[in-house]
């Protein structure tokens, strides 16, 4: 399932406005289902260029996978899952 760039403006934007990355991720699984969110620490994806930076709160990656292994990518239409990380 791609991701298109108006769910990376969506996500960013809830994730501005939550008042934690967990709490965005949450929303953005609700919203977003059967796309997955997760959050990591931002040590893991150093590194990894973010697809979405957001003012105070962090950054936002999307992740591909070919049913098995993970990979960061910054193609929407490859990605299945969006990565959120705080500062």
């Amino acid at each position: 399932m791609a991701i298109t760039s108006e769910q990376i403006n969506q996500a960013a934007s809830i994730m501005g406005e939550s008042a934690t990355v967990r709490a965005a991720a949450a929303t953005i699984r609700e919203q977003f289902a059967p796309l997955r969110a997760l959050v990591l620490d931002a040590f893991d994806m150093r590194g990894e260029q973010p697809v979405a930076q957001v003012d105070g709160k962090g950054a936002l990656y999307l992740m591909a996978t070919d049913g098995h292994c993970w990979s960061v990518t910054r193609e929407p239409d490859q990605a299945s899952a969006f990565v959120l990380t705080p500062h």
